[in-house]
């Protein structure tokens, strides 16, 4: 592995980044403003995506374990520039297959990672479930309970999921649940529950105000058995975690929460995505401002406009390298000591919102309407400084990094 840092991506990535582009541009795009009004899954264009090979784990693995460690930050941005609600379809079961990578033994990876994509003749879906409807950020109140059926080595799964991406249509779940209360998050541990398991149900479908073309629901789970293999990294390491825990040698911070080991490994590729959208954002403002004319010359002739765009375009490329460093710490083992994974998801979802805003005040009334994306650009940036930790979130952690002090 190369510790040089390079910001220049080198031909494979080129290779993947055009390759990419295209698909967004050719495929994606077309279809973004339908499959956002009819708040469907775009499963012609998972499965489109699934024969040309973007969506399929061999594919994600690449880029994950791409050296350099700019792989995902370049698949994540490329797609969702073409649209971010079917790039959030395409990319989704992404997030539950990290939850098993960080948390699951290497036979646990080999078996369930698979199932997650399906095949392109038969596309499945996977869904990461954590938060409940009293546990959004706050991840140590979660309530969904897992208990140990020793005599039949099965664990018993009973909550209620929110917000899950691919909730209730997907052929993997994988469920964060509380096996012991007293221990808060500390307590906790993530299970796969396999397809077709008994007692697994959707609940609400969300409408939402952007991303809409992706899948968003509850998932209720009344007395989901699943086999004792099931548990992710197995049920030794998690006697040990919990005992260390019980006398109060457990590790500080997050990084022993199956949740946040999740969150904490997806987070710059959550930027990237940001980008990805500010970056269609701006482009579309910029070619709007070089040719509407207004008192007789295109407006970007006033400092106005252009100061603007000169404001958003140097807020993306500092989002990008901020998401690019987190990257590469992360390739490298690189401890983040002032927290600059949630640094880059922070800063590059607020431009997101931050761009997409300006982009609609140049378009101005047009960028009002559904006859240009920036509108539906604006709506699908506002996740940004929700989802995955919100805004506030991240402050908090970056705050607790460089003080050392626990910051509430």
């Amino acid at each position: 592995m190369s510790s040089t840092f390079s910001m220049d991506p080198g031909a494979d990535q080129l290779a993947v980044r055009d390759w990419l582009h295209g698909f967004a541009a050719d495929v994606m795009r077309p279809a973004a403003a339908e499959w956002d009004e009819r708040e469907e899954t775009p499963w012609p264009v998972i499965q489109e995506a699934a024969k040309l090979g973007i969506y399929s784990l061999d594919f994600y693995a690449q880029q994950y374990f791409d050296p350099s460690g700019v792989g995902i930050p370049i698949a994540m941005e490329e797609l969702f520039w073409g649209d971010a609600g079917i790039g959030l379809s395409i990319v989704g079961t992404t997030l539950a297959a990290v939850a098993v990578l960080a948390n699951g033994t290497d036979e646990q990876i080999g078996t369930w990672t698979p199932q997650m994509f399906g095949t392109p003749e038969d596309v499945k879906v996977a869904a990461f479930c954590s938060s409940e409807p009293d546990a959004g950020s706050d991840v140590s109140a979660l309530r969904t309970r897992a208990v140990y059926d020793e005599a039949r080595d099965e664990w018993v799964l009973d909550g209620t999921k929110t917000w899950a991406t691919n909730g209730g249509i997907a052929a993997v779940h994988v469920v964060v649940a509380t096996v012991d209360p007293g221990l808060g998050a500390k307590g906790q541990a993530s299970f796969v529950v396999p397809p077709g398991t008994p007692g697994l149900s959707q609940g609400q479908k969300f409408k939402k105000h952007g991303i809409r073309a992706s899948h968003t629901a509850e998932v209720v789970l009344d007395g989901v058995r699943v086999p004792g293999s099931c548990l992710l990294g197995g049920k030794e390491k998690l006697d040990e975690r919990l005992a260390r825990a019980r006398e109060g040698a457990g590790r500080q911070g997050g990084r022993g929460n199956a949740a946040m080991a999740t969150f904490e490994a997806s987070r710059p590729a959550v930027g990237a995505q940001a980008i990805g959208i500010a970056r269609a954002a701006y482009e579309v403002a910029l070619d709007y401002a070089k040719t509407r004319e207004q008192f007789g010359r295109p407006i970007i002739d006033n400092q106005g406009v252009a100061f603007q765009l000169a404001d958003m375009r140097t807020r993306i490329d500092a989002a990008r390298l901020l998401v690019w460093r987190a990257s590469w710490m992360a390739v490298g083992n690189r401890p983040f000591t002032a927290a600059e994974g949630s640094m880059s998801k922070l800063y590059a979802g607020e431009t997101a919102k931050y761009v997409t805003a300006q982009a609609m005040q140049i378009l101005g009334g047009n960028g009002f309407t559904r006859e240009y994306p920036v509108e539906r650009m604006h709506r699908d940036s506002a996740i940004y400084s929700v989802f995955e930790g919100t805004s506030e979130i991240q402050r908090l952690v970056i705050a607790r990094a460089i003080s050392g002090m626990p910051i509430r």
